[in-house]
């Protein structure tokens, strides 16, 4: 039995930092994603369970060692230096296993790096990231003072430095970015976003999405989580976000579920897309 972890690093620019937490991380490391302007990066780790906690744990603490949240500028929604640590399961079948082994990675984190762990989705009811991202860290350190919220794990306020984290047992959801052609503006994108995620006007099914502006290479981005790939394939996000703009290119953010990828545009670029490496079954050997 297989199952991954995708710890959400708040670090996208200082390699030196990245390479070392990565090497913490004592599992099967399948990808690192790095991002300068979301100033995030997505570590994909495959092991089996009883596996992961500890090899979350190890990497979570370099990770506390090496970034400041106080000092964080980046444009992706975020509570904590690991801002999200989820363990994935491919197979329903191993539900239950992906549960146990994220219950133990929660009290990992509270216990042995005093960090505050919220849950997340299955194993909290359905309540999702967003709730919890709303208004930042400085919002989140309200509501827990306020006893709006109580962490599930761990002390009852913020990490000064990491702040919280959220966990997860989750399926495969894809990280998925739509990078519009120029003259297309951050109001472009926060309008499609609005549009296009699930709930909005023309809803995609189980997507999520925002509306950002990349400074470093000046274009505007529409950047989703597809929750549910197999029934929303991303050729189908393309198709919505290309009925208001034109689509320079598109970004995998770590691996996506072969199926998720049926249909895709053979004409859309998606540089630094490696099939062996960032498709699930490709890279973990099925």
């Amino acid at each position: 039995m297989a199952l991954l972890a995708i710890p959400n690093v708040s670090e996208g620019r200082d390699q030196a930092a990245i390479k070392q937490i990565a090497n913490a991380f004592d599992a099967r490391l399948l990808d690192v994603h790095s991002d300068t302007d979301h100033h995030r990066s997505v570590f994909t780790l495959a092991g089996e369970p009883g596996e992961l906690a500890n090899a979350v744990l190890k990497g979570a603490a370099e990770v506390v060692r090496n970034v400041d949240l106080s000092a964080h500028e980046g444009i992706h929604p975020r509570v904590g230096a690991i801002d999200v640590a989820p363990i994935v399961y491919l197979d329903p079948h191993d539900r239950g296993a992906a549960c146990a082994e994220a219950l133990v990675v929660g009290d990992l984190l509270g216990e042995e790096l005093q960090l505050p762990v919220f849950l997340y989705g299955e194993l909290a009811h359905g309540r999702t990231r967003a709730e919890l991202r709303r208004g930042g860290p400085a919002t989140l350190a309200n509501r827990i003072q306020s006893g709006e919220l109580k962490p599930d794990f761990g002390p009852n306020k913020l990490h000064p430095t990491a702040g919280g984290v959220l966990v997860a047992a989750r399926p495969p959801l894809v990280a998925f970015n739509v990078e519009l052609a120029p003259p297309s503006t951050l109001e472009d994108a926060r309008s499609i976003a609005a549009l296009i995620r699930d709930g909005g006007p023309e809803g995609l099914e189980s997507v999520r999405a925002i509306g950002l502006w990349l400074a470093a290479r000046d274009v505007a981005q529409v950047s989703t989580n597809v929750e549910r790939p197999l029934e929303t394939p991303l050729r189908a996000v393309v198709d919505a976000v290309g009925r208001h703009a034109p689509v320079a290119r598109a970004e995998l953010v770590g691996l996506a579920p072969r199926a998720a990828l049926d249909g895709f545009p053979d004409d859309l670029a998606m540089p630094g897309f490696d099939p062996a490496r960032q498709v699930i079954e490709n890279a973990i050997g099925l």
